[in-house]
C-alpha cells in the first residue's frame, strides 16, 4: 500500500538547466530571428486574471503542461498539491526562471504521494484533504477517475486535459467540438473519460490540445526537426509535404486550462486548444530552421510505401491533415494563442535545445535509409 505523503518544498532541490536567461514571467518581448541572433528573451509571460484562491489538486504535473499549469496557479495564490509517484522531482527550475521565482513556488507547491491506479489509496487520501478543484492532465482512462470523484463528492470542476485525436477523420476539417469521434482511436480512453464525466452530472470541462511543443516536451515534435538541422542534414518529408497540421505553445495551453477555472461559460464544455494558424510538413521544417537560425534546409520527399522502418517512427507527425478549429475557446474564454509559430519554436529552442538540453539522442537510422534508396521522389 502506498504511503500517504504531504509535503512543502521549503528550498530549491533541483536544477534541469541553469537559470541564466530572463525571467519567464517578465514582460512580453519579441526578438527578430536571424542567422545573428540577439540575445534571447523569452516570451510568453504567464498572466492571468484573478480569481478566487481555491485548494487544487494536478494528477500529474512534473512532465511538460503541468509544469506550466501549476506556475500559473501558484502565481495566482492558489493551493496547488502534486498527486505523482515521487519518481521525478516535484520541482525543477525551468530555462530561463529567476531564482526568487523557482525558490517562492517550490516553498509553496505540495505533494501527494501515491499510484492512481491504486483506487483504494486514492479515495482515502483525497478524501481525507479534500479538494475544490482537480486538473487531471495524466489521465488516459475513465475508470481512473471513478475513484477521484467518489472521493470528493463536493469537488467544484474537473478539469480534463484530452486529445484532438478523439475526432474521426475527415475530408472537410478543420475539427469542431462538436465534429464525430472516433470510438477506436487510439484516445478512446480520454472519448470514454469525457462520457464517463457527463454521464457522472458533475461540472466538467475538456480541453483537447493538437499537437504540443515548446520547452520540456517530451515528444519528439520540434525536437525532431532541430536534430536534424544542428546535424547539417537533410529533412525527410513522407510524400509530397503538403499536408497540413497543427501545433501548439506548451504556454498558451496552460493559459487556457487556468482561464476555465472557475469558468461558468466553461461547465461541460469541450475546447480546442493550439496553434491560431496551420502549417504544411515542408512549412514547419522552414519554420524551425527560420527559428532556431539555421539556413532553410533540403527537404527530401520519399513514399513511405517503399520502406520497412520496423517498429521506429520516420516522421513525427501522422501522415495526413490533422488540425482544428479554436474559434470556440476565442470567443468563449476570450482566449487566444500568444505565440505565433516561429516565435513559439524560437521560444522553445533558446530555452531547451539550443541549451544543449533535449529528451532523446538523434538517431538518424530511418533517415538513412530513405537517402540510401533509388526510390526516393524528387
Amino acid at each position: 500500500m502506498a504511503k500517504l505523503v504531504v509535503l512543502q518544498q521549503k528550498q530549491p532541490s533541483f536544477s534541469l538547466l541553469p537559470a541564466s536567461l530572463s525571467d519567464f514571467n517578465g514582460a512580453r518581448l519579441r526578438t527578430q530571428i536571424q542567422l545573428k541572433r540577439k540575445v534571447w528573451k523569452p516570451k510568453g509571460a504567464l498572466h492571468v486574471s484573478a480569481s478566487s484562491a481555491k485548494k487544487i489538486l494536478i494528477m500529474g504535473g512534473t512532465r511538460f503542461i503541468g509544469v506550466f499549469l501549476s506556475r500559473l496557479l501558484v502565481k495566482e495564490g492558489h493551493q496547488v498539491t502534486l498527486f505523482t509517484r515521487g519518481k521525478t522531482p516535484i520541482t525543477k527550475q525551468l530555462p530561463g526562471e529567476a531564482d526568487k521565482d523557482y525558490a517562492d513556488f517550490s516553498s509553496k507547491i505540495l505533494h501527494l504521494k501515491g499510484d492512481r491506479k491504486d483506487f483504494e489509496f486514492v479515495k482515502s487520501s483525497l478524501s481525507a484533504e479534500g479538494f475544490d478543484v482537480v486538473y487531471d492532465i495524466n489521465g488516459r482512462e475513465a475508470v481512473e477517475v471513478e475513484p477521484i470523484l467518489d472521493a470528493l463528492p463536493k469537488l467544484k470542476q474537473y478539469i480534463y486535459c484530452s486529445s484532438a485525436g478523439v475526432y474521426l477523420k475527415t475530408d472537410l476539417p478543420p475539427h469542431f467540438e462538436i465534429d464525430a469521434v472516433d470510438p477506436k482511436s487510439r484516445h478512446k480512453g480520454k472519448l470514454e473519460t469525457e462520457s464517463f464525466l457527463e454521464s457522472k452530472g458533475v461540472n466538467w470541462t475538456s480541453i483537447r490540445p493538437v499537437y504540443i511543443y515548446g520547452p520540456l516536451n517530451y515528444n519528439p515534435v520540434e525536437e525532431w526537426f532541430f536534430h536534424r538541422l544542428k546535424a547539417g542534414r537533410p529533412i525527410p518529408v513522407p510524400n509530397s509535404g503538403i499536408q497540413i497540421t497543427q501545433l501548439g505553445h506548451v504556454k498558451d495551453l496552460a493559459r487556457a486550462f487556468v482561464q476555465v477555472l472557475g469558468n461558468e461559460k466553461a461547465s461541460k464544455q469541450v475546447f480546442n486548444i493550439s496553434g491560431d494558424k496551420y502549417v504544411t510538413f515542408d512549412g514547419l521544417a522552414k519554420a524551425c530552421a527560420k527559428a532556431a537560425g539555421f539556413p532553410e534546409p533540403e527537404i527530401i520527399h520519399y513514399n513511405p510505401k517503399e520502406f520497412d522502418f520496423g517498429k521506429k517512427k520516420a516522421f513525427p507527425f501522422r501522415d495526413q491533415h490533422f488540425f482544428a478549429s479554436v474559434e470556440k475557446a476565442k470567443s468563449v474564454l476570450g482566449w487566444k494563442p500568444e505565440f505565433d509559430l516561429v516565435e513559439g519554436l524560437a521560444d522553445s529552442y533558446n530555452l531547451d535545445f539550443g541549451r544543449g538540453t533535449f529528451r532523446k539522442e538523434a538517431d538518424f537510422s530511418t533517415d538513412d535509409l530513405i537517402l540510401g534508396k533509388s526510390l526516393v521522389l524528387t
